[in-house]
């Protein structure tokens, strides 16, 4: 039933972000800057045809490549249920809504739309990108302190001690 909660809201994401992104491209391309709150926050319409903030520009074949294969880790990792917690499933359905929702932009469009400028963040997002950060953000809280993953790491330790043992 996770499996399927995760799948509906990743869905969602992906829902969101590109009629965001269609808004956004149909009211604000090519030169549209419509400011929400003064000297905070803006919506900018921009082209990204790179990485996370712009990086590595005109690399959309590879970072599609690389979207495609992370997505299908996290999937895997989901419905092989090697990690069950709640913690896990809500960082993978934002990573894989929001890894989604850009790809689409990629494999369409050959760039990412991006739209959210905020004064004390120079780079400009899209609710994709932000689904990404935070499932990130989650993921590493996820590594850190989930009771699998310690787990694993409690009977890899075990076995080597076992090696060392015999050795």
């Amino acid at each position: 039933m996770t499996i399927i909660i995760a799948a509906v809201i990743s869905a969602l994401i992906v829902g969101i972000d590109q009629l965001i992104k269609y808004f956004v491209y149909e009211n604000l391309h090519p030169d549209g800057n419509v400011t929400v709150i003064d000297n905070l926050f803006s919506l900018v319409y921009s082209e990204n045809r790179g990485a996370a903030f712009g990086m590595f520009q005109d690399g959309t074949i590879v970072f599609s490549v690389i979207t495609i294969l992370l997505i299908g880790i996290f999937l895997y990792l989901i419905i092989s249920k090697k990690f069950t917690g709640k913690l896990f499933t809500a960082a993978v359905t934002l990573i894989v809504g929001g890894g989604i929702g850009n790809l689409i932009d990629r494999l369409f469009r050959g760039f990412v739309i991006d739209y959210l400028s905020l004064s004390f963040f120079p780079p400009i997002c899209n609710f994709a990108d932000y689904c990404i950060t935070i499932g990130a953000f989650l993921f590493i809280l996820c590594i850190l302190f989930s009771p699998e993953v310690r787990a694993i790491k409690k009977a890899d330790d075990m076995q080597e001690e076992e090696k060392n043992d015999k050795a």
